[in-house]
């Protein structure tokens, strides 16, 4: 088995999404996302920017990653660049493309690029997204994979700005699945969830994500917007979990932060940039 470098850098074909304010308020009500304009559907919840790309997240890896590894693929990392914020009434076109691989001894971290653009051409958002494959190493580092944004460990010589506190709702699930167009099974069914290894359903990586980032727009940016958002995913989320958001400043209009569930680190090497 091998990946295949002449698959990268090719662009997937357009594909195209039609915000309505109700969508908006789905998602909003299922991250449980408190700040007014998201609630209304004025402005999209920043991390639903996934939605409109949802359908080109995977399929450059096709082109690349041998379909019997598909089973093994991890959601690793993601790391929006917003240009502008979405709005009802917008019609989206998406695209992608895996830009490359590294192999790892424990397996491959590979990143697809996506754009995200409105009618005339506008940029709305960039996102790299990394994934791992399990157990895979290729051996090899091909092309460019997406840009760091790892935790600066010198910040801890310091106490948090602030640190924000939240509950997953027993039924959280159940309701971002719908509104984020993912009907992936390990987050609706026990039995499939237990099948794959994990302790029961699982809470989607972007809910907790979406969860960081009204963390840090209530707590630190309440008149600002977020340009950039940035997390890895360290470990599952689960249903009727306490989460609780430590953010640290890390230089101009910049923030550190990490997520943890008890006293688990489920996101780490978080950065938001306003």
């Amino acid at each position: 088995m091998k990946f295949d470098p002449a698959g990268l850098d090719k662009w997937t074909a357009p594909v195209s999404f039609e915000v309505t304010r109700d969508r908006l308020v789905e998602y909003a009500a299922a991250t449980n996302d408190p700040i007014p304009a998201h609630a209304s559907g004025d402005v999209a919840s920043p991390v639903f920017a996934i939605v409109p790309v949802f359908q080109s997240l995977l399929e450059p890896a096709l082109e690349v990653v041998p379909p019997s590894l598909f089973g093994r693929v991890l959601h690793g990392e993601q790391d929006f660049r917003f240009h502008r914020p979405i709005r009802p009434g917008d019609v989206l076109e998406s695209r992608a493309k895996m830009t490359g691989w590294e192999g790892l001894p424990k397996g491959t971290r590979a990143t697809v690029y996506l754009e995200c653009r409105a009618s005339g051409g506008e940029l709305v958002n960039e996102q790299y997204v990394t994934f791992f494959v399990r157990g895979f190493d290729t051996g090899s580092k091909v092309g460019e994979l997406g840009p760091s944004h790892r935790f600066d460990e010198a910040l801890r010589s310091s106490p948090p700005v602030a640190k924000v506190g939240q509950h997953v709702d027993d039924d959280q699930t159940f309701r971002y699945g719908p509104a984020a167009g993912d009907p992936m099974p390990i987050h609706l069914d026990e039995e499939v969830a237990r099948a794959a290894g994990l302790p029961g359903i699982i809470a989607h990586g972007l809910c907790t994500m979406a969860f960081t980032s009204w963390a840090v727009l209530t707590s630190v940016a309440p008149a600002g917007r977020l340009r950039r958002l940035a997390v890895r995913f360290a470990a599952p989320v689960l249903p009727g979990q306490d989460l609780s958001t430590s953010i640290w400043a890390a230089g101009p209009s910049s923030y550190a932060f990490e997520t943890r569930a008890g006293d688990t680190l489920v996101i780490k090497d978080g950065l938001a940039e306003l």
